[in-house]
């Protein structure tokens, strides 16, 4: 196995680049899943990131079944909350239980790392969310949690209900961010700073705008994440995010780098990041991941010049 930087996420210790296993059961079978968990093994990530919902629950299942006796090795984070059944509240205490429970089951294994609520859930309680997570917490069920989608309000929020109910409170947050989704950076990041959390960026390559695959006036490539959304890839592919796109392009080609690399290694330069989580659907994707994360140390004066042509679009 390749060795890569790990950081802290409350007391886990995560590689700096994820594996986001939501292409698992949706757009890849249980065969190709594996060699994609096996060449992100080989690559030294041993941070697997998946949810309830993934493909329908196969996500955590093809996981579990491709890390086998290799479970020890990694760390998992798995989330509940979202695409809840009409009736039930995504943060309430007896829907957090159960749905542990079909987890674990699931992903094969007697206990989740690192356990989010995927969104927040505006019927429930904050506290009453908080002291669920703590019931698994004290079962042994879970190990570290937190939460995702959540603004800088609502983490001051969290924070304030776990303190006030001496329960534990969240290490971490996951949320949208890249070079071309900044958004987090007004307010989100200066509380993750303030509370001692970590943030993990998801869709840090925008989707796979950030790779380079979809080019101006060009039809997204067959099979490609774009392609498949059709109408709703515009915003994602739009002119004025294009011409930012080509100008980070031409800037990491002039200095020794690819785009991917760039975007990447600019997340994991962030103090606060612990853990970049990409998508891949081949382990040829993962490996290349892995490696981007850390290949460029970018210095003061390149991150300045990379965050001037960053905020061009907006």
């Amino acid at each position: 196995m390749g060795t890569l930087e790990t950081r802290k996420v409350g007391s886990l210790e995560v590689s700096v680049a994820g594996l986001g296993c939501n292409n698992f059961g949706m757009r890849i079978d249980e065969d190709v899943s594996k060699t994609v968990v096996d060449a992100a093994l080989d690559a030294g990530v041993n941070h697997f990131d998946t949810a309830d919902i993934y493909g329908g629950g196969k996500s955590e299942e093809f996981l579990g079944r491709a890390l086998g006796s290799r479970r020890d090795d990694v760390i998992i984070t798995t989330k509940v909350g979202m695409g809840v059944p009409e009736g039930s509240r995504g943060g309430s205490r007896e829907y957090v239980l159960s749905r542990c429970d079909a987890s674990l089951q699931r992903l094969g294994t007697d206990r989740i790392d690192l356990y989010l609520l995927h969104q927040p859930d505006a019927e429930t309680p904050i506290g009453e969310t908080l002291e669920a997570f703590g019931e698994l917490i004290r079962a042994g069920k879970v190990r570290e949690i937190g939460c995702s989608n959540f603004s800088a309000a609502q983490l001051d929020e969290a924070a304030r209900a776990a303190r006030d109910l001496g329960v534990p409170g969240f290490v971490n947050v996951q949320n949208d961010y890249s070079l071309l989704n900044r958004e987090v950076e007004a307010e989100v990041l200066p509380a993750v700073e303030r509370l001692a959390m970590t943030f993990m960026p998801y869709f840090p390559l925008a989707s796979g705008v950030l790779t380079g695959k979809y080019k101006r006036g060009e039809d997204h490539p067959e099979g490609s994440r774009l392609a498949a959304w059709g109408n709703m890839a515009g915003e994602f592919a739009s002119d004025a995010r294009m011409t930012v796109v080509e100008a980070l392009d031409e800037y990491a080609q002039a200095h020794g780098h690819t785009l991917p690399e760039l975007a990447l290694s600019w997340l994991a330069g962030i103090p606060v990041v612990g853990s970049v989580i990409a998508g891949a659907t081949k382990p040829e994707q993962i490996r290349a991941n892995a490696a981007a994360t850390v290949a460029w140390q970018l210095t003061p004066d390149e991150r300045a010049e990379v965050d001037a042509i960053a905020r061009v679009e907006s």
